[in-house]
């Protein structure tokens, strides 16, 4: 009896499980204090892919590329646990003494290989069995494994999805509230015409809850960091970005606005920057730009103030807003570099049409409308 081959066998299939576990069962520490072999996938595969993404020079083209990479990967690591169970059991399999062949052929390895794949499938063909009790035993085991990974991968891919919709959903509707990318001039200054601190606070309130789902799906499922937006000027990391940014001007100091609800939201999603950060191993970088320059902060105070509102304009606050951003930015500009994701501005330098007001039949609509002109009293609007 090879019982080495049973040793190392019953090691794998030991460490593919605590991985599967981990990743899908009881996925809840941000930093893992063992070794996972999930983890060192992605933190190989989306080097390699993020390689050969830089050599794309269109934008549009590098960020459809990158957004194949998310779902793309579940498979090779679904494949990767299935292949290391398969063999572990083969290994055990070839430790535990003889098997019966049918055409009385000499029982090798690769042949036992065999069996285990058509034991972990349920195919049952019976070309090869176990002669002993103990491998009789081990190849119901691995059967009834065999099911119970198929569940795994049932229960697996709509868990992701349904998470990536219920974030995407909260994305979509800063659309029109914040622009396309997302900012924080845009923000306040839609909102300049409603300054009802209810409505903003219930927008705050929903946006803390976003943050909140978003810590909690993506470190139970590391996966959904590389799941992209459906618009390429939209991203989970935007629309982070955005509201920490309107939080923070809202807590240095906007006139006839308080900021209680404000400081609960930007604590929220500050939490959820840092621990993200965390999960893909960010690395913090001196050299990051600015974001804010003295002159976007005076073009911001003039934007949001043709909408009705006043930013502090009192000797303290830039340093307050200094402090909060640096208490955040960081971690943003961090994941910007690992993710290939693009971190807004403050303000936008050039006005763009939201994601809603943009079509692909824009040009047959308007060069019909010359023309056929349409009278203002046939509009109903």
């Amino acid at each position: 009896m090879h019982w080495w081959a049973s040793i190392a066998g019953i090691a794998l299939i030991v460490f593919i499980l605590m991985d599967a576990f981990e990743t899908v069962v009881l996925p809840r520490r941000i930093k893992r204090t063992i070794f996972r072999i999930s983890s060192r996938f992605y933190r190989k595969s989306w080097g390699l892919w993020t390689r050969i993404a830089v050599h794309i020079k269109s934008p549009n083209r590098r960020e459809g590329f990158l957004a194949y990479f998310g779902p793309l990967s579940l498979f090779p690591l679904l494949g990767f646990w299935a292949l290391g169970l398969i063999f572990g059991f083969a290994c055990v399999q070839y430790g535990l003494g003889e098997h019966l062949s049918l055409g009385n052929e000499t029982i090798t390895f690769g042949k036992v290989i065999y069996l285990s794949g058509e034991t972990f499938f349920t195919l049952g063909y019976g070309d090869i069995t176990p002669n002993n009790a103990a491998a009789r035993a081990l190849a119901v085991m691995e059967a009834g494994m065999g099911f119970a990974f198929l569940g795994v991968v049932i229960g697996y891919l709509p868990v992701i999805y349904n998470a990536f919709a219920a974030r995407e959903t909260e994305i979509s509707l800063l659309d029109a509230r914040a622009g396309s990318p997302p900012t924080a001039a845009e923000f306040l200054g839609r909102l300049g015409c409603c300054p009802d601190q209810t409505v903003l606070d219930n927008i705050f309130r929903g946006w803390e809850r976003w943050s909140a789902d978003l810590l909690s799906s993506h470190i139970s499922y590391p996966v959904l960091l590389f799941f992209r937006s459906q618009h390429g000027n939209q991203s989970w990391l935007g629309a982070l970005a955005a509201m920490l940014d309107v939080t923070s001007l809202v807590i240095a100091g906007v006139d006839g606005i308080h900021p209680d609800q404000a400081k609960l939201t930007f604590a929220m999603a500050r939490h959820a920057a840092v621990d993200l950060a965390q999960v893909v191993n960010s690395e913090y970088s001196p050299h990051d730009g600015d974001r804010l320059t003295a002159e976007d902060l005076t073009r911001l105070r003039i934007e949001v103030a043709k909408h009705g509102v006043s930013l502090d304009d009192s000797p303290g606050a830039p340093e307050r807003l200094a402090d909060l951003r640096i208490l955040y930015e960081p971690y943003l500009q961090a994941l910007s570099r690992r993710l290939l994701m693009t971190v807004p501005p403050w303000v936008q330098a050039d006005r763009k049409k939201d994601d809603w007001q943009s079509s692909p039949w824009d040009q047959a609509i308007q060069a019909r409308a010359l023309e056929h002109p349409v009278h203002a009293k046939d509009d109903h609007f």
